[in-house]
């Protein structure tokens, strides 16, 4: 067994769907990032390469590279799954916590963790989803951004 953990956050920014775990949320802003921006994912990421100890979503998929702009996020997700069973690891579980003023999340867990799932090939029951409020503390309490944190447990696949 390997575990991993992930962070990632971004600003609020006008003009720009909110994407969270691969779902749009309806909310008057989108967050800021060279791709979807999509921070759930990109926790997820770091948290799986980070048990597979192959480094970080920056690495893998940099910002300076144009053909990430506005890529789904659940593309990058997919890639780092297939990047994952190439090594012969297996996703185990995975816990992630949302840190956001607003929009309210949990009504989209559901939906998130079937796109996740999906795209990892584990069960929707293998996702633990929480969000909380930073109460207006920091710069995600006074509504400026949304964080998000995971931790991935993986295992080697035994050989068939």
């Amino acid at each position: 067994m390997r575990a991993g953990i992930g962070t990632d956050f971004h600003r609020f920014a006008s003009g720009r769907m909110l994407v969270i775990g691969g779902v749009e949320i309806p909310h008057t802003k989108g967050l800021d990032g060279h791709s979807d921006a999509d921070v759930l994912i990109h926790a997820i990421c770091d948290a799986l390469l980070g048990a597979a100890g192959l480094g970080d979503l920056g690495i893998h998929f940099p910002a300076s590279d144009s053909q990430y702009k506005n890529i789904s996020s659940l593309i990058l997700l997919e890639r780092v799954q297939k990047l994952l069973s190439s090594k012969r690891y297996q996703i185990e579980n995975l816990d992630a916590m949302i840190l956001a003023e607003e929009p309210l999340l949990a009504p989209h867990f559901d939906p998130m963790k079937k796109k996740i799932s999906a795209v990892l090939k584990i069960s929707p029951a293998q996702i633990n989803l929480k969000a909380t409020r930073t109460e207006g503390l920091g710069p995600i309490g006074q509504g400026e951004g949304i964080m998000a944190q995971a931790i991935a447990l993986i295992s080697i696949k035994s050989k068939s």
